[in-house]
């Protein structure tokens, strides 16, 4: 038996809703793997201007505030004492007050043929008002260098402290794919550039006024909907000619 020819319009509606369908549900599913990036970001994080060892660069901190109930009143950073940075210099942020403190390290440190002692060791921002509300976010810069040897994971634990009292410690150190609970802002050196220079990502002593441009690992959050746009496009065009082959099978009699 022959099969029954179907309506051009009538394949043409089931092929527009197989196409929304398929959009819909790429739709879906960019909205769950962005909202799970989007909860697993929310935390202390840094993100460096340069990575190359020898050279400097700007640290940018990223701090959100979480609590519903409190405003996030101070922010300090530990800075590292085995791989010390030598030159630390804050970028003033209009409501805070910034302080670089110095300290002795657990052992000297020979840094650019000179042996140290001592170093920056902690920077403390303290706001001035009311501090970073419920659903806000700030930003605090460094400039910072020189960097030590490429391959060094530069951990700088930060502790948010909130109107209420609350502290929390974003030190800890991720141990394989997982992600602890509160990691501790990190980054890590890369090689010099080819001709032997460090890239700094501009003059050392104007770094402060340039905005962070990238992140250490890279940051694949931006890329993520443009890959699943292309798939639910390229599932739409399958699916409308699947539909267009039926409909000539459709109206093809039987026997030819």
């Amino acid at each position: 038996m022959s099969a029954t020819p179907q309506h051009p319009r009538t394949l043409a509606r089931a092929a527009v809703r197989t196409v929304a369908g398929t959009a819909a549900a790429t739709t879906l599913a960019a909205a769950l793997v962005l909202g799970s990036a989007a909860g697993a970001s929310a935390h202390v994080r840094v993100v460096p201007e340069a990575t190359a060892a020898g050279g400097w660069t700007v640290l940018t901190f990223r701090v959100p505030n979480e609590s519903p109930t409190a405003s996030t009143t101070q922010v300090s950073v530990d800075l590292p004492t085995g791989t010390p940075l030598t030159s630390v210099s804050t970028r003033p942020v209009p409501g805070w007050t910034a302080a670089v403190e110095d300290g002795a390290l657990p052992e000297p440190v020979e840094v650019d043929g000179a042996t140290i002692t001592q170093a920056p060791v902690r920077v403390v921002w303290t706001a001035d008002g009311d501090g970073i509300g419920d659903g806000e976010f700030e930003e605090f810069a460094l400039s910072v260098g020189p960097l030590p040897a490429p391959g060094t994971d530069v951990v700088l634990p930060a502790h948010q402290t909130y109107s209420d009292g609350e502290v929390v410690d974003w030190d800890d150190v991720a141990e394989g794919d997982a992600e602890p609970e509160h990691p501790a802002p990190v980054f890590t050196t890369t090689e010099a550039a080819a001709d032997g220079h460090a890239a700094t990502g501009g003059d050392a002593a104007h770094q402060g006024d340039a905005p962070a441009t990238g992140e250490a690992g890279g940051d694949s959050s931006g890329a993520l909907p443009t890959v699943l746009g292309a798939l639910g496009l390229a599932a739409g065009a399958v699916a409308l000619v699947v539909a267009l082959l039926a409909w000539r099978r459709a109206g093809t009699p039987a026997g030819r």
